[in-house]
């Protein structure tokens, strides 16, 4: 392994959850992220993030969400709500694969091939984590929760290192979402890695370049150096593998540029994609502001933050 121990984010299966019966459900505050009621919304979106109710209200949600997304009048906050509203259902769908086929169904035809592909990413990366649950996580992370950098510009420095080193921008982008949604993570790995690309120290010194690994300018063009020493114009799959040696990395961060590809708006939408941290008792949401110098027992903190069951 070239960088860092394991990804941050990863861990939280920031992006996207397998069919198994002990996957349990995900938690969050139910001011924000609510179940569905029985009777549907004029406006999906109007409530906020919430898990759906079944493939037709799932299909509903990401169909209104991608709506906003997709069009440049939308402004920065419809983006953010919408971003969140779909990220919260595609959770969902890959939780249910029953209803995958049928929530591409009922989105409309521009929409499937990214729904599809984010589900798809979800899976990979949840196929790393323990599918028991004792052998999940029962505290949560002595870590800050904190407001990323602005999207316009963090893609300014995937192009910049796009420009300068070869590195398709959409894939950096990926990465600093899959490592610490894009630099909400303030923390270190447990192999002890930093920064909001998640490097370890040993390898800033080769990469880093004299910059700051906490700096998001600076660790994206590390990541760029890094990759194209690693030959990523050859074999991107190579590359990433030596970024972080899974399979499964691979293949969630690849599917996660190909949106991007296919759609650059898409890149607005993850980044107002949020923290949530795999447990025991759940998927529990880790907002901006969240903040221990300690882990915190998940029970502790359910009993503290009653709003963080559903």
């Amino acid at each position: 392994m070239n960088r860092v121990g394991w990804p941050i984010a990863v861990l939280l299966v920031l992006a996207t959850a397998p069919a198994c019966a002990s996957d349990p459900t995900p938690t969050a505050p139910t001011s924000s992220v609510r179940t569905a009621n029985t009777a549907p919304d004029p406006d999906p979106l109007a409530d906020g993030p919430r898990r759906p109710a079944g493939a037709g209200d799932a299909a509903r949600l990401i169909g209104a969400a991608l709506d906003v997304i997709s069009d440049p009048a939308s402004d920065r906050d419809a983006v953010a709500l919408a971003g969140h509203v779909e990220q919260v259902a595609v959770r969902e769908v890959s939780a249910h694969p029953r209803w995958t086929a049928r929530v591409l169904e009922r989105l409309p035809r521009r929409f499937r091939v990214q729904t599809r592909t984010n589900v798809a990413a979800r899976l990979a990366f949840r196929s790393m984590h323990p599918t028991s649950l004792e052998d999940l996580a029962d505290e949560l992370p002595a870590w800050r929760i904190v407001a990323p950098a602005p999207a316009a510009d963090l893609e300014r420095f995937y192009r910049e290192a796009e420009r300068r080193y070869g590195v398709d921008w959409e894939y950096l982008a990926a990465i600093n979402l899959v490592e610490t949604a894009f630099g909400r993570i303030r923390g270190t790995s447990v192999a002890g890695a930093q920064g909001p690309m998640q490097f370890l120290p040993s390898t800033w010194d080769i990469y880093g370049d004299g910059g700051d690994i906490d700096d998001p300018h600076d660790a994206i063009l590390a990541a760029a150096r890094l990759l194209r020493a690693n030959g990523f114009s050859r074999d991107k799959a190579a590359a990433l593998y030596r970024y972080n040696n899974s399979a499964a990395y691979v293949r969630g961060v690849s599917l996660h540029a190909r949106v991007v590809q296919r759609s650059p708006r898409a890149f607005l939408g993850y980044h107002a994609w949020q923290v949530y941290y795999l447990t025991a008792r759940g998927s529990v949401w880790l907002e901006e502001g969240y903040a221990s110098r300690r882990p915190v027992p998940v029970d502790d903190y359910i009993e503290q933050h009653p709003e963080a069951l559903p």
